[in-house]
């Protein structure tokens, strides 16, 4: 929606509005406009389309994560580091459902600029190995099997972890 350096011109703009209206005695003024600034503090953190995506993708609806990601014009311009390498991660879980070597690019550009959670960081290697097992190329399937295993903490995919390693001994 708005540029990432425009949201932080525009949350400066409120707190030195929120900082007059505490010199002028308007105490519940420059407060809300502090929290009004919070907002924009936290979209430049956390991008509201990628938000937008994500609610998407986690109803299933891959045809409306892929129109909140459409909106971001310029995803090297627009988006911080993570932030892009969220916005390939999304595009890596939507091409696994058609393109594997799509897929494939996606979630490595998104390893490689960084993804913040250690739960994704595993998704995205588990797929990789995925990936990796149905190209044959099975040693480098185990090394990122191995590393998505070590990734996850919470045991959220040690279901599909397994059952990867029991389809690599069939190969």
């Amino acid at each position: 929606m708005f540029n990432k350096n425009l949201k932080l011109v525009i949350a400066a703009f409120i707190i030195a509005y929120a900082v007059y209206q505490f010199i002028d005695g308007n105490i519940g003024n420059g407060i809300f406009l502090i929290l009004l600034s919070g907002i924009f503090i936290f979209l430049y953190f956390r991008n509201e389309m990628i938000l937008m995506a994500f609610l998407r993708m986690r109803k299933q609806d891959f045809e409306g994560t892929a129109k909140w990601l459409g909106r971001i014009r310029n995803p090297e311009a627009a988006l911080t580091r993570k932030q892009q390498g969220y916005y390939n991660y999304l595009h890596g879980i939507m091409a696994s459902q058609t393109n594997l070597t799509q897929a494939e690019k996606y979630f490595k550009k998104a390893l490689k600029l960084g993804l913040s959670m250690s739960y994704d960081i595993a998704m995205a290697k588990l797929s990789l190995a995925g990936i990796a097992m149905q190209k044959r190329r099975k040693r480098e399937a185990t090394i990122l099997l191995n590393e998505a295993k070590k990734l996850d903490k919470q045991n959220m995919l040690g279901e599909q972890i397994k059952m990867m390693q029991q389809q690599m001994k069939r190969i």
